[in-house]
């Protein structure tokens, strides 16, 4: 029943049952699919997202083909207006925009650390600003070159950049004029992506469904994704479940939102855009129960690892997994959409949360109106998609359990000198104990009984404080590796907040400091209001580049250095980064402990790691009150609040606004608007490729492959990387030569990824592969042989003088050809060289449909027979006859020059895989749609 149905299954049948054809969908995939608990992993079932989302290395290639598919139907007598993606495609292009960018950002900030370092790198010139600030007065470190205001220690609002880029002082966070570098490194990138960019920009305008998400919109990759959400689609007033495929490794995040999505290749995307569905094996589902309560000190970090690590240990490779139980409400979406988004660190196709009403929460702070909240609520509702909270309503099956108990997942530090050492919090006095006991090695300081308890008493600004063993004289609240999520920043600024409103202060000895790691974490902090109370802390911006942890301290004050000399005391540095050796931070500083953010700000408030967080205060705040932790720790609801209401909600305010208005280069960018693209002949980038040439109304029946050579002998496991082009391009390749020959010089080749749109370079690409191993040849090398004249020629040569001699070709294989990762240029490739059968004795499934959805017949030899025991040298002519009444996994026979016949199984799996090939692949069969 559908009741007991997997909410990710759920969406699979309501696709099949709305895009059922009796063609592509059939009714018995729905049916099966209603079968899941009997049928999972036994059949395969398709699928039709209902949108796609491309980066634009693999989104150039795609919309090359639309283009040439509207030219191909326009000369076959057809409307090319038609032409069109079958569903909306959404088209980012940031990807090959960001690189230099980013990098320019961490060159040009100036060193946080200060002290006896290297000399501070300089920053660019600055253009003269448009209206000059008051100097900066007196910030450690910053010396007054920012040009920001006054360095008072509550930096104001400002308008927050998502991306890392210096445009602001990294030490005040005010705006500053952007460095000279960084603009001109902008217009190189921009001059040099011109041409793919007003591709990009006609496609824009010319294509219905599609949407280009234009460079340097600058805001987080995830965030793009998330505000390209629908959740439910309304099409005319027809509702149904968003779905998403993306080329992008990140695509999975959006499970967190109670979207099913996954990353595939090129081709599959392209296939979703022609209107086809994809295919996969109906999966099993792993449901992951979430019970108990989350301990009020574990942050996000703590949870997501933990339940990362669960995933790990359950072998959910290959499968979904679901989440369910009453620990999920108390995930944030932040939370689900980055365990969704590690899917790759435990092996799952995909993460998925079914939208409740912490989504719906979320969802209106990303900008949902009322209306259209009401509207996905309703429909998800009366579906059943919808993820009930109350305990009493009834859960799906799945496959299997896992169970997660959230009241187990609890607060640990790392130290105090390698950080795999790791301490459970409420274990850290008696831990740090224990190591003052302990003999010198990998954890022990070897302190004498007598000496432990020595107290040193130093003067400082005027007070005196003492300082002991375990005492805190560095405190580091770093956004680094392992502390990414904003969230968990965010923890420290409001366990910062409560602290200076309780009356709570940090010791003017320690050294603090902060260091935000990238924009969108500035983003964080700025907008819920409180960078203010960190700089009351003492943790002020220093910079963003690596600082405390890789030992860009500033000295520790004389006075405190010689308390500690003079005391042998083990004293203490806390950071949130990634590395903790002994006496990295400082070489007075023996004991060091990575903690989360807020972990750090509370033991800075203490002044030491000997303490029990439970039963002792971190100090006395106003009117003698002891405050403890727990006092001033921020609840998971109040940190959900603030950042729903105050951080996400203005992060998409200023997406949707730099979505409206663009960027002035983009807006300024010159793009066609013809219907058909003006192809420029001289173009290297961009080239209309010859996959429609022989277009007709009418699918011609197969043609017999007869008396072909055979183009290339392989071996097993022949990888989609030794077929697709990839990488640079080698200076001595077919392809370089091309390239050569239009005027370029190898500075220019660019990489063939850059060129996936010029079929004239990947075609010369394919097979160019320098480890390739051709038994014709003997060692490794992207060479073949012609037969006709007996020269050895780089494979595209080769192959060029067979099409020039009306002469087709085939390519031998071993075992698993087309192994690897899906690359559309794998089948395009070959195809475009001519050949006609690929004969094999095993494939890889998705290269498999890959050939047949360009138009190349995949053969496969009978169980037991292979080249060697059928006597074949590969020098031979081959001719096959395929039937007009071709029926899926049919044996055909094979004939040779040397007289030789023997049959093989042509390995189409169902009569649509039939219907692709009859037509020349995918690509021409939609197009003879719009004849």
């Amino acid at each position: 029943a559908p009741d007991t149905l997997p909410y990710s299954i759920r969406v699979l049948f309501e696709s099949s049952v709305r895009n059922c054809d009796g063609f592509l969908v059939k009714e018995t995939d729905a049916m099966n699919i209603l079968d899941w608990k009997t049928k999972q992993n036994h059949v395969e079932v398709p699928f039709c997202p209902a949108r796609v989302v491309l980066q634009d290395f693999t989104g150039i290639p795609a919309m090359v083909d639309f283009a040439a598919m509207r030219e191909a139907v326009r000369n076959a007598g057809g409307d090319p207006v038609k032409v069109n993606p079958a569903c909306p495609t959404d088209l980012t292009v940031d990807h090959s925009l960001q690189i230099d960018f980013s990098k320019c950002a961490i060159q040009n900030a100036p060193n946080p650390g200060g002290g006896e370092q290297k000399p501070l790198a300089r920053l660019s010139p600055l253009k003269p600003p448009l209206r000059k600030p008051p100097p900066c007065r007196g910030h450690s470190g910053c010396r007054g070159s920012c040009g920001a205001g006054e360095a008072g220690r509550s930096p104001g609002p400002f308008s927050a950049q998502i991306e890392n880029t210096p445009i602001l002082c990294p030490f005040h966070l005010q705006p500053v004029p952007e460095p000279e570098t960084v603009l001109k490194n902008q217009e190189m990138e921009f001059g040099r992506n011109r041409e793919r960019l007003q591709f990009f920009k006609w496609s824009s305008k010319v294509f219905e469904n599609v949407s280009i998400i234009p460079p340097e919109t600058g805001t987080a990759h995830q965030v793009n994704l998330e505000y390209l959400s629908r959740v439910v689609f309304d099409v005319k007033d027809f509702l149904h479940p968003d779905s998403v495929v993306g080329t992008d490794s990140h695509t999975t995040m959006v499970n967190g939102l109670g979207i099913l999505g996954w990353g595939v290749g090129g081709i599959e995307t392209e296939a979703v855009m022609l209107g086809m569905p994809l295919t996969l094996p109906l999966p099993e589902v792993v449901g992951c129960e979430l019970t108990g309560t989350v301990s009020p000190f574990a942050t996000s970090i703590d949870i997501v690892l933990s339940i990362t690590k669960h995933l790990r240990q359950a072998d959910v490779a290959g499968k979904f997994v679901e989440f369910f139980g009453s620990g999920v409400s108390q995930l944030s979406v932040a939370d689900r959409t980055t365990i969704a988004n590690m899917c790759p660190e435990y092996g799952a196709i995909l993460s998925f949360f079914p939208v409740d009403n912490v989504t719906l929460k979320h969802l209106k702070h990303a900008g949902f109106d009322k209306a259209k909240l009401e509207v996905t609520e309703a429909y998800l509702k009366a579906v059943k998609l919808f993820r009930n909270d109350e305990s009493s309503s009834r859960e799906p099956e799945y496959s299997q359990v896992v169970q997660v108990s959230l009241s187990s997942i609890i607060p640990y530090v790392s130290g105090p000198k390698r950080s795999q050492d790791r301490v459970a919090v409420n274990n850290m006095k008696s831990d740090f104990q224990a190591c003052l006991n302990e003999k010198s090695g990998v954890k022990g300081f070897q302190i004498a009984a007598e000496k432990q308890n020595d107290i040193v008493p130093v003067q400082y600004e005027g007070n005196e404080y003492k300082l002991s063993h375990g005492c805190v004289v560095i405190a580091a609240v770093i956004s680094c590796t392992n502390n990414c999520n904003p969230s968990v920043m965010l923890a420290a600024g409001l366990l910062a907040k409560k602290a200076v409103e309780a009356g709570l202060v940090v010791k003017p000895y320690i050294r603090t400091s902060l260091s935000p790691g990238s924009g969108m974490v500035t983003h964080y902090l700025s907008s819920s209001g409180v960078l203010p109370y960190l700089s009351k802390l003492g943790f002020e911006v220093v910079g963003y580049g690596c600082s405390t942890c890789v030992g860009n301290t500033a000295p520790l004050p004389e006075a405190i250095r010689n308390a500690i000399k003079q005391g042998e005391l083990i004293a203490c540095g806390v950071l949130s980064g990634t590395k903790n050796f002994e006496g990295r931070l400082c070489d007075c500083v023996r004991a060091n402990y990575l903690a989360s953010p807020p972990l750090v700000v509370a033991y800075a408030i203490a002044g030491t790691v000997h303490i029990d967080f439970d039963t002792e205060p971190l100090g006395t705040g106003f009117n003698g009150k002891s405050i403890y932790l727990r006092d001033i720790w921020p609840t998971r609801q109040e940190l959900h609040t603030v950042e729903e209401e105050r951080v996400i909600s203005s992060m998409f305010k200023e997406l949707k606004e730099k979505m409206e208005k663009g960027n002035k280069r983009w807006n300024l960018l010159e793009a066609p608007e013809s219907t058909l693209f003006p192809w420029d002949l001289k173009s290297t980038y961009i080239r209309c490729p010859s996959f429609f040439d022989k277009l007709a109304k009418e699918a011609a029946p197969p043609r017999a492959v007869e008396n072909a050579h055979v183009l290339l002998f392989l071996g097993d496991s022949v990888t989609t990387d030794h077929i697709s082009p990839a990488g640079s391009i080698a200076r001595s390749s077919a392809a370089a030569k091309y390239l050569t020959s239009k005027g370029l010089t190898p500075r220019e080749f660019n990489s063939y990824g850059a060129r996936r749109g010029n079929d004239a370079v990947m075609t010369r690409g394919t097979f160019a592969n320098i480890k390739l191993l051709n038994k014709f040849i003997g060692k490794p090398a992207p060479k073949t042989i012609h037969f006709p004249s007996g020269q050895t020629l780089d494979v595209f040569e080769a192959a060029e003088l067979y099409q020039k001699e009306g002469i087709p070709v085939i390519i031998l294989a071993g075992k698993k050809y087309g192994l690897g990762s899906s690359r559309d240029w794998a089948a395009k490739g070959p195809f475009l060289l001519g050949v006609k059968a690929v004969l094999a004795e095993s494939y890889e499934k998705v290269h498999r449909s890959q050939l047949i959805g360009i138009g190349i017949a995949p053969l496969q030899f009978r169980p037991g027979e292979n080249p060697a025991t059928l006597g074949l040298t590969g020098r031979e002519q081959f001719s096959i006859l395929f039937p007009p009444d071709l029926l899926p996994r049919m044996t055909l026979d094979i004939k040779t020059s040397t007289g030789k016949v023997f049959s093989v199984i042509a390995l189409f799996e169902n009569n649509m895989e039939i219907t692709l090939y009859k037509n020349g692949g995918s690509l021409n069969f939609v197009a003879r749609r719009f004849l």
